[in-house]
């Protein structure tokens, strides 16, 4: 009976942290999941407008955290119609045989202010081993809810992944060198309901 009034407050404290894994919500309205190509003369930024995002854990402790992310190769733009279904043909991304491009964790961990996870890409059936390197950042969105984002640069040799390797045009006109541009922002639960118009957010 003292046990359990000597450790019943301390129990009630832990138990918060047993259950800490929570799911992260994509707030589609800012997460961006871009990259940025290059040609001798300019360069081409680009985006995929259709995703799939799963991570769970929590976010202070990262060794527990999963991430998962789908990247629909059909919905790739770059703001020019025509260079966007070359993309999505057999030259580069070949949507219709590789409909998605899949990152999947191994482990995370911090490393002074940055957050890592490890894990596979893969792009065509073409697997390959990398770190993404987080920059993480909490506060209050416009609404004054408790939001969370996660930015990542990365540059990756698109030939590793088969992208563009026997297209005629990408050997004269591309680089071979890509920049990953990944925004993550997002709620640790669900997220907020919007504000019915003439309302003020909820304090």
């Amino acid at each position: 009976m003292h046990l359990v009034r000597a450790f019943g407050p301390l129990l009630i404290l832990l138990t918060p942290l047993a259950a800490a894994d929570r799911t992260f919500t994509v707030d589609r309205n800012h997460t961006v999941l871009g990259f940025k190509a290059a040609t001798p003369l300019f360069e081409v930024p680009g985006r995929f407008d259709r995703y799939r995002v799963d991570i769970t854990g929590d976010p202070e402790v990262p060794s527990a955290v999963k991430v998962r992310v789908e990247l629909d190769a059909a919905s790739i733009n770059t703001a020019n119609p025509s260079r966007d279904t070359h993309l999505k043909s057999a030259d580069f991304f070949d949507a219709a045989l590789h409909p998605k491009l899949v990152f999947t964790s191994d482990k995370a961990w911090r490393e002074g202010e940055q957050v890592k996870v490890a894990g596979t890409l893969d792009i065509r059936g073409q697997r390959k081993e990398l770190i993404l390197a987080f920059t993480p950042a909490t506060g209050l969105n416009g609404a004054g809810v408790p939001t969370w984002s996660y930015r990542s640069t990365l540059r990756i040799d698109r030939k590793d992944f088969g992208i563009g390797a026997e297209s005629l045009a990408a050997k004269i006109g591309l680089k071979d060198n890509v920049d990953l541009d990944l925004l993550l922002v997002g709620f640790f639960g669900d997220a907020p309901e919007a504000p019915r118009r003439g309302s003020l957010p909820k304090k």
